[in-house]
């Protein structure tokens, strides 16, 4: 019997390096590798999609309202820095809790299911409280924290640019209740800033007015020991029997009286002089803080979540990317359970299946690539 002992002298493609192949080799490559697992890739994208899906129908639909408010416009010009610290400070005070609170406790939003939800973490270790029995009933301390922590998580407020407006923004899955919360925002917010305003105002005017009368009283106080004592060394009827060290004394408290009479009455003139130039100075264009609603609260008409776009997007690239991954997996598993005689050198092929294997390659060049001689087996 005679075999053919072959010797591959050929290059192996799959070996063969990224620079030495034409575009067309790497086009077909990809097709070839699409056409090998196109059920993979068609099962990956279609699992992602059924996810994607399933999020979309179980999500609950959350709506947002927005508003812009007009802060400091009546503001000096300053430099960027200094308007971007009043800008940070106000959003600051919007997202306050202060402000939070004020809004809970106006629409009664403390015991509503939508801000009595608790983060998943706090949820589990209360259930752990329950099944241990160390939980504790609910307080109204603790709910209204529960109501603050959802409501700052809902509420955002953004500068506008480098302009002194202010966006802010409710998210809520009623889109009314939006309306109504971010209309609640904006006017505690705007009340909260004119009460501060006439709060600081009138403290300042209630400090000047009680600084005033107590400097005219210290002045009153003042002149009215100093006459006092001027008429006592006037009397003629004491000078007789009063020695002459007694008047020395006298005397002395005379001028002591004399300058405290004049320290006071120039400390009452000194404020006097200072209370109007303030009042002269505010009646000039100065800095004063102004907020004001620019818009209305605008009703949100469709949800702005969950993104249908951005969520089909995102499983059909993940689906696809599933299933290259799956399929280079698979190629790579295939190739290294191959046998080694893929890779070159010889392989021995029986004389009767010499036509099956020149069926295999394409044309009598491929032939022309190997080497053949025959040999008589040991056998015959």
């Amino acid at each position: 019997m005679l075999q053919i002992y072959r010797t591959d002298t050929s290059v192996d493609q799959d070996n063969m390096p990224p620079e030495n192949r034409s575009p067309y080799q790497i086009l077909a490559e990809g097709v070839a590798f699409i056409r090998r697992h196109l059920s993979i890739m068609v099962m990956a994208y279609s699992a992602t999609l059924f996810i994607a899906l399933l999020y979309l129908i179980t999500a609950v639909p959350t709506f947002t309202a927005n508003v812009r408010l007009v802060i400091n416009s009546k503001a000096a010009p300053g430099d960027a820095a200094s308007v971007s610290t009043i800008a940070d400070s106000q959003i600051a005070i919007i997202r306050s809790e202060g402000v939070a609170r004020v809004v809970i406790q106006k629409l009664g939003l403390a015991g509503d299911p939508e801000f009595a939800k608790q983060g998943f973490a706090q949820r589990m270790k209360r259930s752990v409280s329950r099944l241990l029995g160390w939980s504790k009933p609910e307080t109204e301390y603790s709910l209204m924290r529960y109501a603050t922590d959802s409501f700052a998580r809902n509420l955002s407020a953004k500068r506008v640019g480098s302009t002194y407006i202010i966006e802010i923004a409710y998210d809520s899955a009623d889109p009314e209740r939006a309306v109504k919360i971010l209309n609640a925002v904006a006017e505690t917010y705007i009340v909260g800033q004119m009460d501060a305003k006439y709060k600081s105002a009138l403290q300042n005017e209630r400090w000047v007015k009680d600084r005033t009368i107590e400097l005219s009283s210290q002045v009153s106080a003042a002149k009215k020991a100093l006459a006092d004592k001027r008429n006592a060394i006037a009397d003629p009827a004491d000078d007789a029997g009063r020695p002459s060290q007694s008047m020395a004394s006298m005397q002395g408290e005379l001028r002591e009286l004399e300058a405290t009479a004049e320290a006071a009455a120039r400390s009452y003139d000194n404020f006097l002089r200072v209370q109007r130039y303030m009042e002269a100075t505010q009646q000039q264009p100065s800095p004063t803080f102004e907020a004001y609603q620019l818009t209305d609260v605008s009703r949100p008409l469709t949800a702005s979540t969950p993104k249908v776009g951005i969520a089909l997007g995102i499983s059909t690239v993940a689906g696809l990317l599933l299933g290259i991954a799956i399929g280079m997996l698979r190629d790579l598993s295939d190739r290294a359970a191959a046998p080694e005689g893929r890779s070159g050198g010889r392989a021995v092929v029986p004389m009767g299946k010499a036509s099956a294997s020149k069926s295999q390659f394409d044309g009598s060049s491929e032939l022309e690539k190997h080497r053949e001689y025959k040999e008589p087996s040991l056998g015959s």
